[in-house]
Parts: C-alpha cells; structure tokens; sequence
C-alpha cells in the first residue's frame, strides 16, 4: 500500500530543511515529478545552491544518494501509471485456492477485504491535514461563490455524490457538463467567485489539470481530491485532499475517498448551521409537492 508521494513527503518535511534545502524542495515540487530526473548539478543550478545542498537534501528525506531518490521516484511513476490489466497481470489477483474450490466459498475473502479497507480507511484518515480539511468546508460553505464538480471515469460518481449532498445544503452547485459546448462556455465564465471540485486518480486525465489551471487564473479555487502518488492538477490547488486507492485487487478502492467526501458533507453542514437545516427543510418541501420523496 503506498505511503504516499515523495511530493508529499517533501511538503511534510519542509518545516525542517534549511533554507538552502527548502529552494531545492521548492524547485522539485514545481516541476514535479520531472524536475526529480535531472542532474544534481541541473537542480543546483535552478535552485541556486550548491551540489553538496541536493545531496544534502536527498539525505534528509532518507535516501543514501541522489539516485536512490531517483530510483524511488522511479518506482512512484510505475505505480502512478498502474492499470487494472498491469495489476492483474503482476500478481495473483483474481486466482481462487483449491481450498475456495473445493468449499464454493472463500472464507478468505472478508479477511482480505477487512483488513485491507479498514488499513486503507484508517491510513487515510489519519493522514488528512486538518487545516486542507478545514479550508476545503470553509470554501465549500461560502455561498458566495459558485461550485462546480468534475470528476473521471469512475470518479465522476464520487463528483456526483458530493455535488448532490451540497446541492441539499446550499445553492450555486453544478456538475461541470460533459457536452463539450457547454462544458466550453461554463470553462469560458469562470472567475473569482467560483470553485472547482475536481476527482483526478491515477492514469490522470489531462484535462484535470487544465481546468485546475484555468480556475487559478481566473482567480477562482480549486480542491483536488486524489491518490497517494498526486494528480498533477495538485500543483494548481488550494485544496489537496489525498486517499489510499490500493486493495486487494486490481481496481483501485475509492472506499477511503468516500469517507473523506462524507467527513467534508458533515463538516459543511456544521459550518452552515441552521442556514444548512432551512435550505435542506426547502429542498424536502420541493421534493414533496413534484412528488419525488
């Protein structure tokens, strides 16, 4: 199960490096992860700092050299690009015991999957920050401003998940369209007043990071929820909300982002307050005179 990214141990380190360590921390975490592969002596120059100050930094996240952080790097981008097909075919996901064959069930399976959702859930959880967690509900509960929700393949559920909860609690929450026009003129109107939820998981979609961007410039925010290894649409975020994916098979667990979702839902509820309690009571009264309750 990944423990998280090296951008994220980097941020977590930040506190102790010195100044000298922090530029190149800095450096690496805006072009990440491709800043990660040049030479010691590129991201000296860039960083303006000496050689000895990257492999000092190298050593103070742990590693003994250089092109051992490298190496993790490596390693970091292989699971980032994982596939369900690439996890099938690299483990033993999927392959029953003769034991399981022979009984028609497979006892093991509520073991495997309570340990692995229940280490999944608590690792993820417990790594939260509670000031991401508290900027995400304050941006969230502003009325001011408009929110709009995108998400993936999969993760588009989680969008709308998140945006039909809000949608009870507060007004000016969309799904971002999928017709490209509209989809296109809603981009096109994006300003200061604006938010964007976006859902971006591993084999990450380009135009993630594209809308993240454009909402930053447009001097809107922009929460990201995503995995251990990053989406890239994270360098554009105020907002990073991260969750272990890993299982006990090939496709990725959004188990522990939904709990996330759930805990920001009850967090917006409390900040709205009784706000929150009349626009839900208008939204039941609603529901009841068209008939949908």
């Amino acid at each position: 199960m990944a423990a998280g990214s090296l951008a994220d141990d980097i941020r977590h380190k930040l506190g102790e490096l010195s100044p000298a360590e922090r530029k190149v921390a800095r450096v690496l975490l805006a072009n990440y992860p491709a800043a990660g592969f040049e030479t010691v002596a590129a991201i000296a120059e860039r960083a303006a700092v000496s050689a000895p100050t990257v492999l000092r930094f190298a050593a103070r996240l742990g590693y003994r050299g250089f092109p051992d952080f490298q190496a993790a790097l490596r390693q970091e981008l292989d699971e980032r690009n994982a596939s369900p097909l690439s996890l099938y075919e690299s483990t033993d996901y999927g392959r029953r015991t003769p034991d399981s064959e022979a009984t028609g069930r497979d006892d093991s399976l509520l073991t495997r999957a309570n340990t692995a959702f229940a280490a999944a859930l608590t690792h993820t959880l417990n790594e939260v920050p509670p000031h991401d967690l508290g900027q995400a509900i304050h941006i969230l509960s502003d009325r001011r401003r408009r929110i709009t929700l995108a998400g993936g393949r999969f993760t588009h559920l989680l969008a709308q998940y998140l945006a039909k909860h809000l949608m009870q609690l507060r007004d000016d929450v969309r799904i971002l369209p999928e017709s490209a026009v509209e989809r296109t003129a809603h981009l096109a109107h994006l300003g200061r007043r604006d938010a964007v939820i976006l859902f971006d998981y591993r084999r990450y979609e380009e135009d993630k990071t594209a809308i993240a961007h454009m909402t930053r410039e447009s001097g809107g925010k922009v929460i990201v929820f995503t995995d251990a290894w990053l989406s890239p649409a994270t360098a554009h975020a105020d907002v990073v909300l991260s969750s272990q994916v890993s299982a006990f098979s090939p496709y990725d667990s959004l188990v522990p982002t939904l709990a996330v979702i759930e805990t920001v839902i009850a967090g917006v509820l409390q900040h709205l307050g009784e706000d929150a309690h009349q626009h839900l009571q208008r939204s039941e009264d609603i529901a009841r005179r068209i008939g949908t309750v």
